[in-house]
């Protein structure tokens, strides 16, 4: 959908894991072992009533770790793009988790670069996709760039962009696609 560049920095994460569902088509990329792989999901979250070996139970339990971890992911994506609808000025698609409470589990830490004592906040331990998550939006909000991620204002979309508009009034993915629709509406309805 859409015809811009990735945002930048760490909020490109961001950016690509609300991207993953394609709301017009359904496609969602956390289906496929490729899609999930970009985000460090299992690759393979079998259906934990029927697993693999029935055999052997860490086998079951394996399948429903992998496919709590997807669940998981998912929803933090609908949570982060009712924020970035929020962004641009619009309610939520759906009643989701509050960002805030998802977020607040993630364990970040600060890093000191030894050459040149800058700090960071990086995500700790076995840098989880909510961890990396929380700290791209740490990193974007000292940057002041989070709140210039938004979600497309089409229904049929909700895709995310970097919106870099001087004035920061974006409000499609592509003018090209979803706001040529929405003019195009907005002329018929005349």
């Amino acid at each position: 959908m859409n015809d811009r560049s990735a945002a930048p920095g760490s909020l490109a994460l961001v950016e690509s894991l609300v991207n993953t569902l394609d709301l017009e088509s359904g496609a969602d990329a956390l289906d496929t072992a490729e899609g999930r792989a970009r985000f460090g999901l299992p690759e393979n979250p079998e259906n934990p009533e029927n697993p693999e070996n029935p055999e052997n139970p860490e086998s079951a339990d394996a399948a429903r770790d992998a496919a709590g971890e997807v669940a998981r992911a998912r929803e933090l994506r609908e949570s982060l793009r009712a924020a970035l609808l929020a962004h641009a000025g619009h309610p939520p698609h759906r009643e989701v988790t509050p960002l805030g409470e998802l977020l607040a589990s993630a364990p970040l830490l600060v890093t000191i670069d030894e050459d040149d004592g800058s700090a960071r906040l990086a995500a700790a331990g076995a840098a989880s996709l909510l961890s990396r998550t929380a700290a791209a939006v740490a990193e974007a909000l000292i940057a002041g760039t989070w709140t210039r991620l938004k979600a497309c204002e089409a229904v049929t979309c909700h895709w995310a962009y970097y919106d870099r508009s001087p004035a920061g009034r974006g409000r499609w993915c592509s003018m090209q696609v979803c706001g040529a629709r929405a003019k195009m509406r907005r002329y018929r309805a005349k």
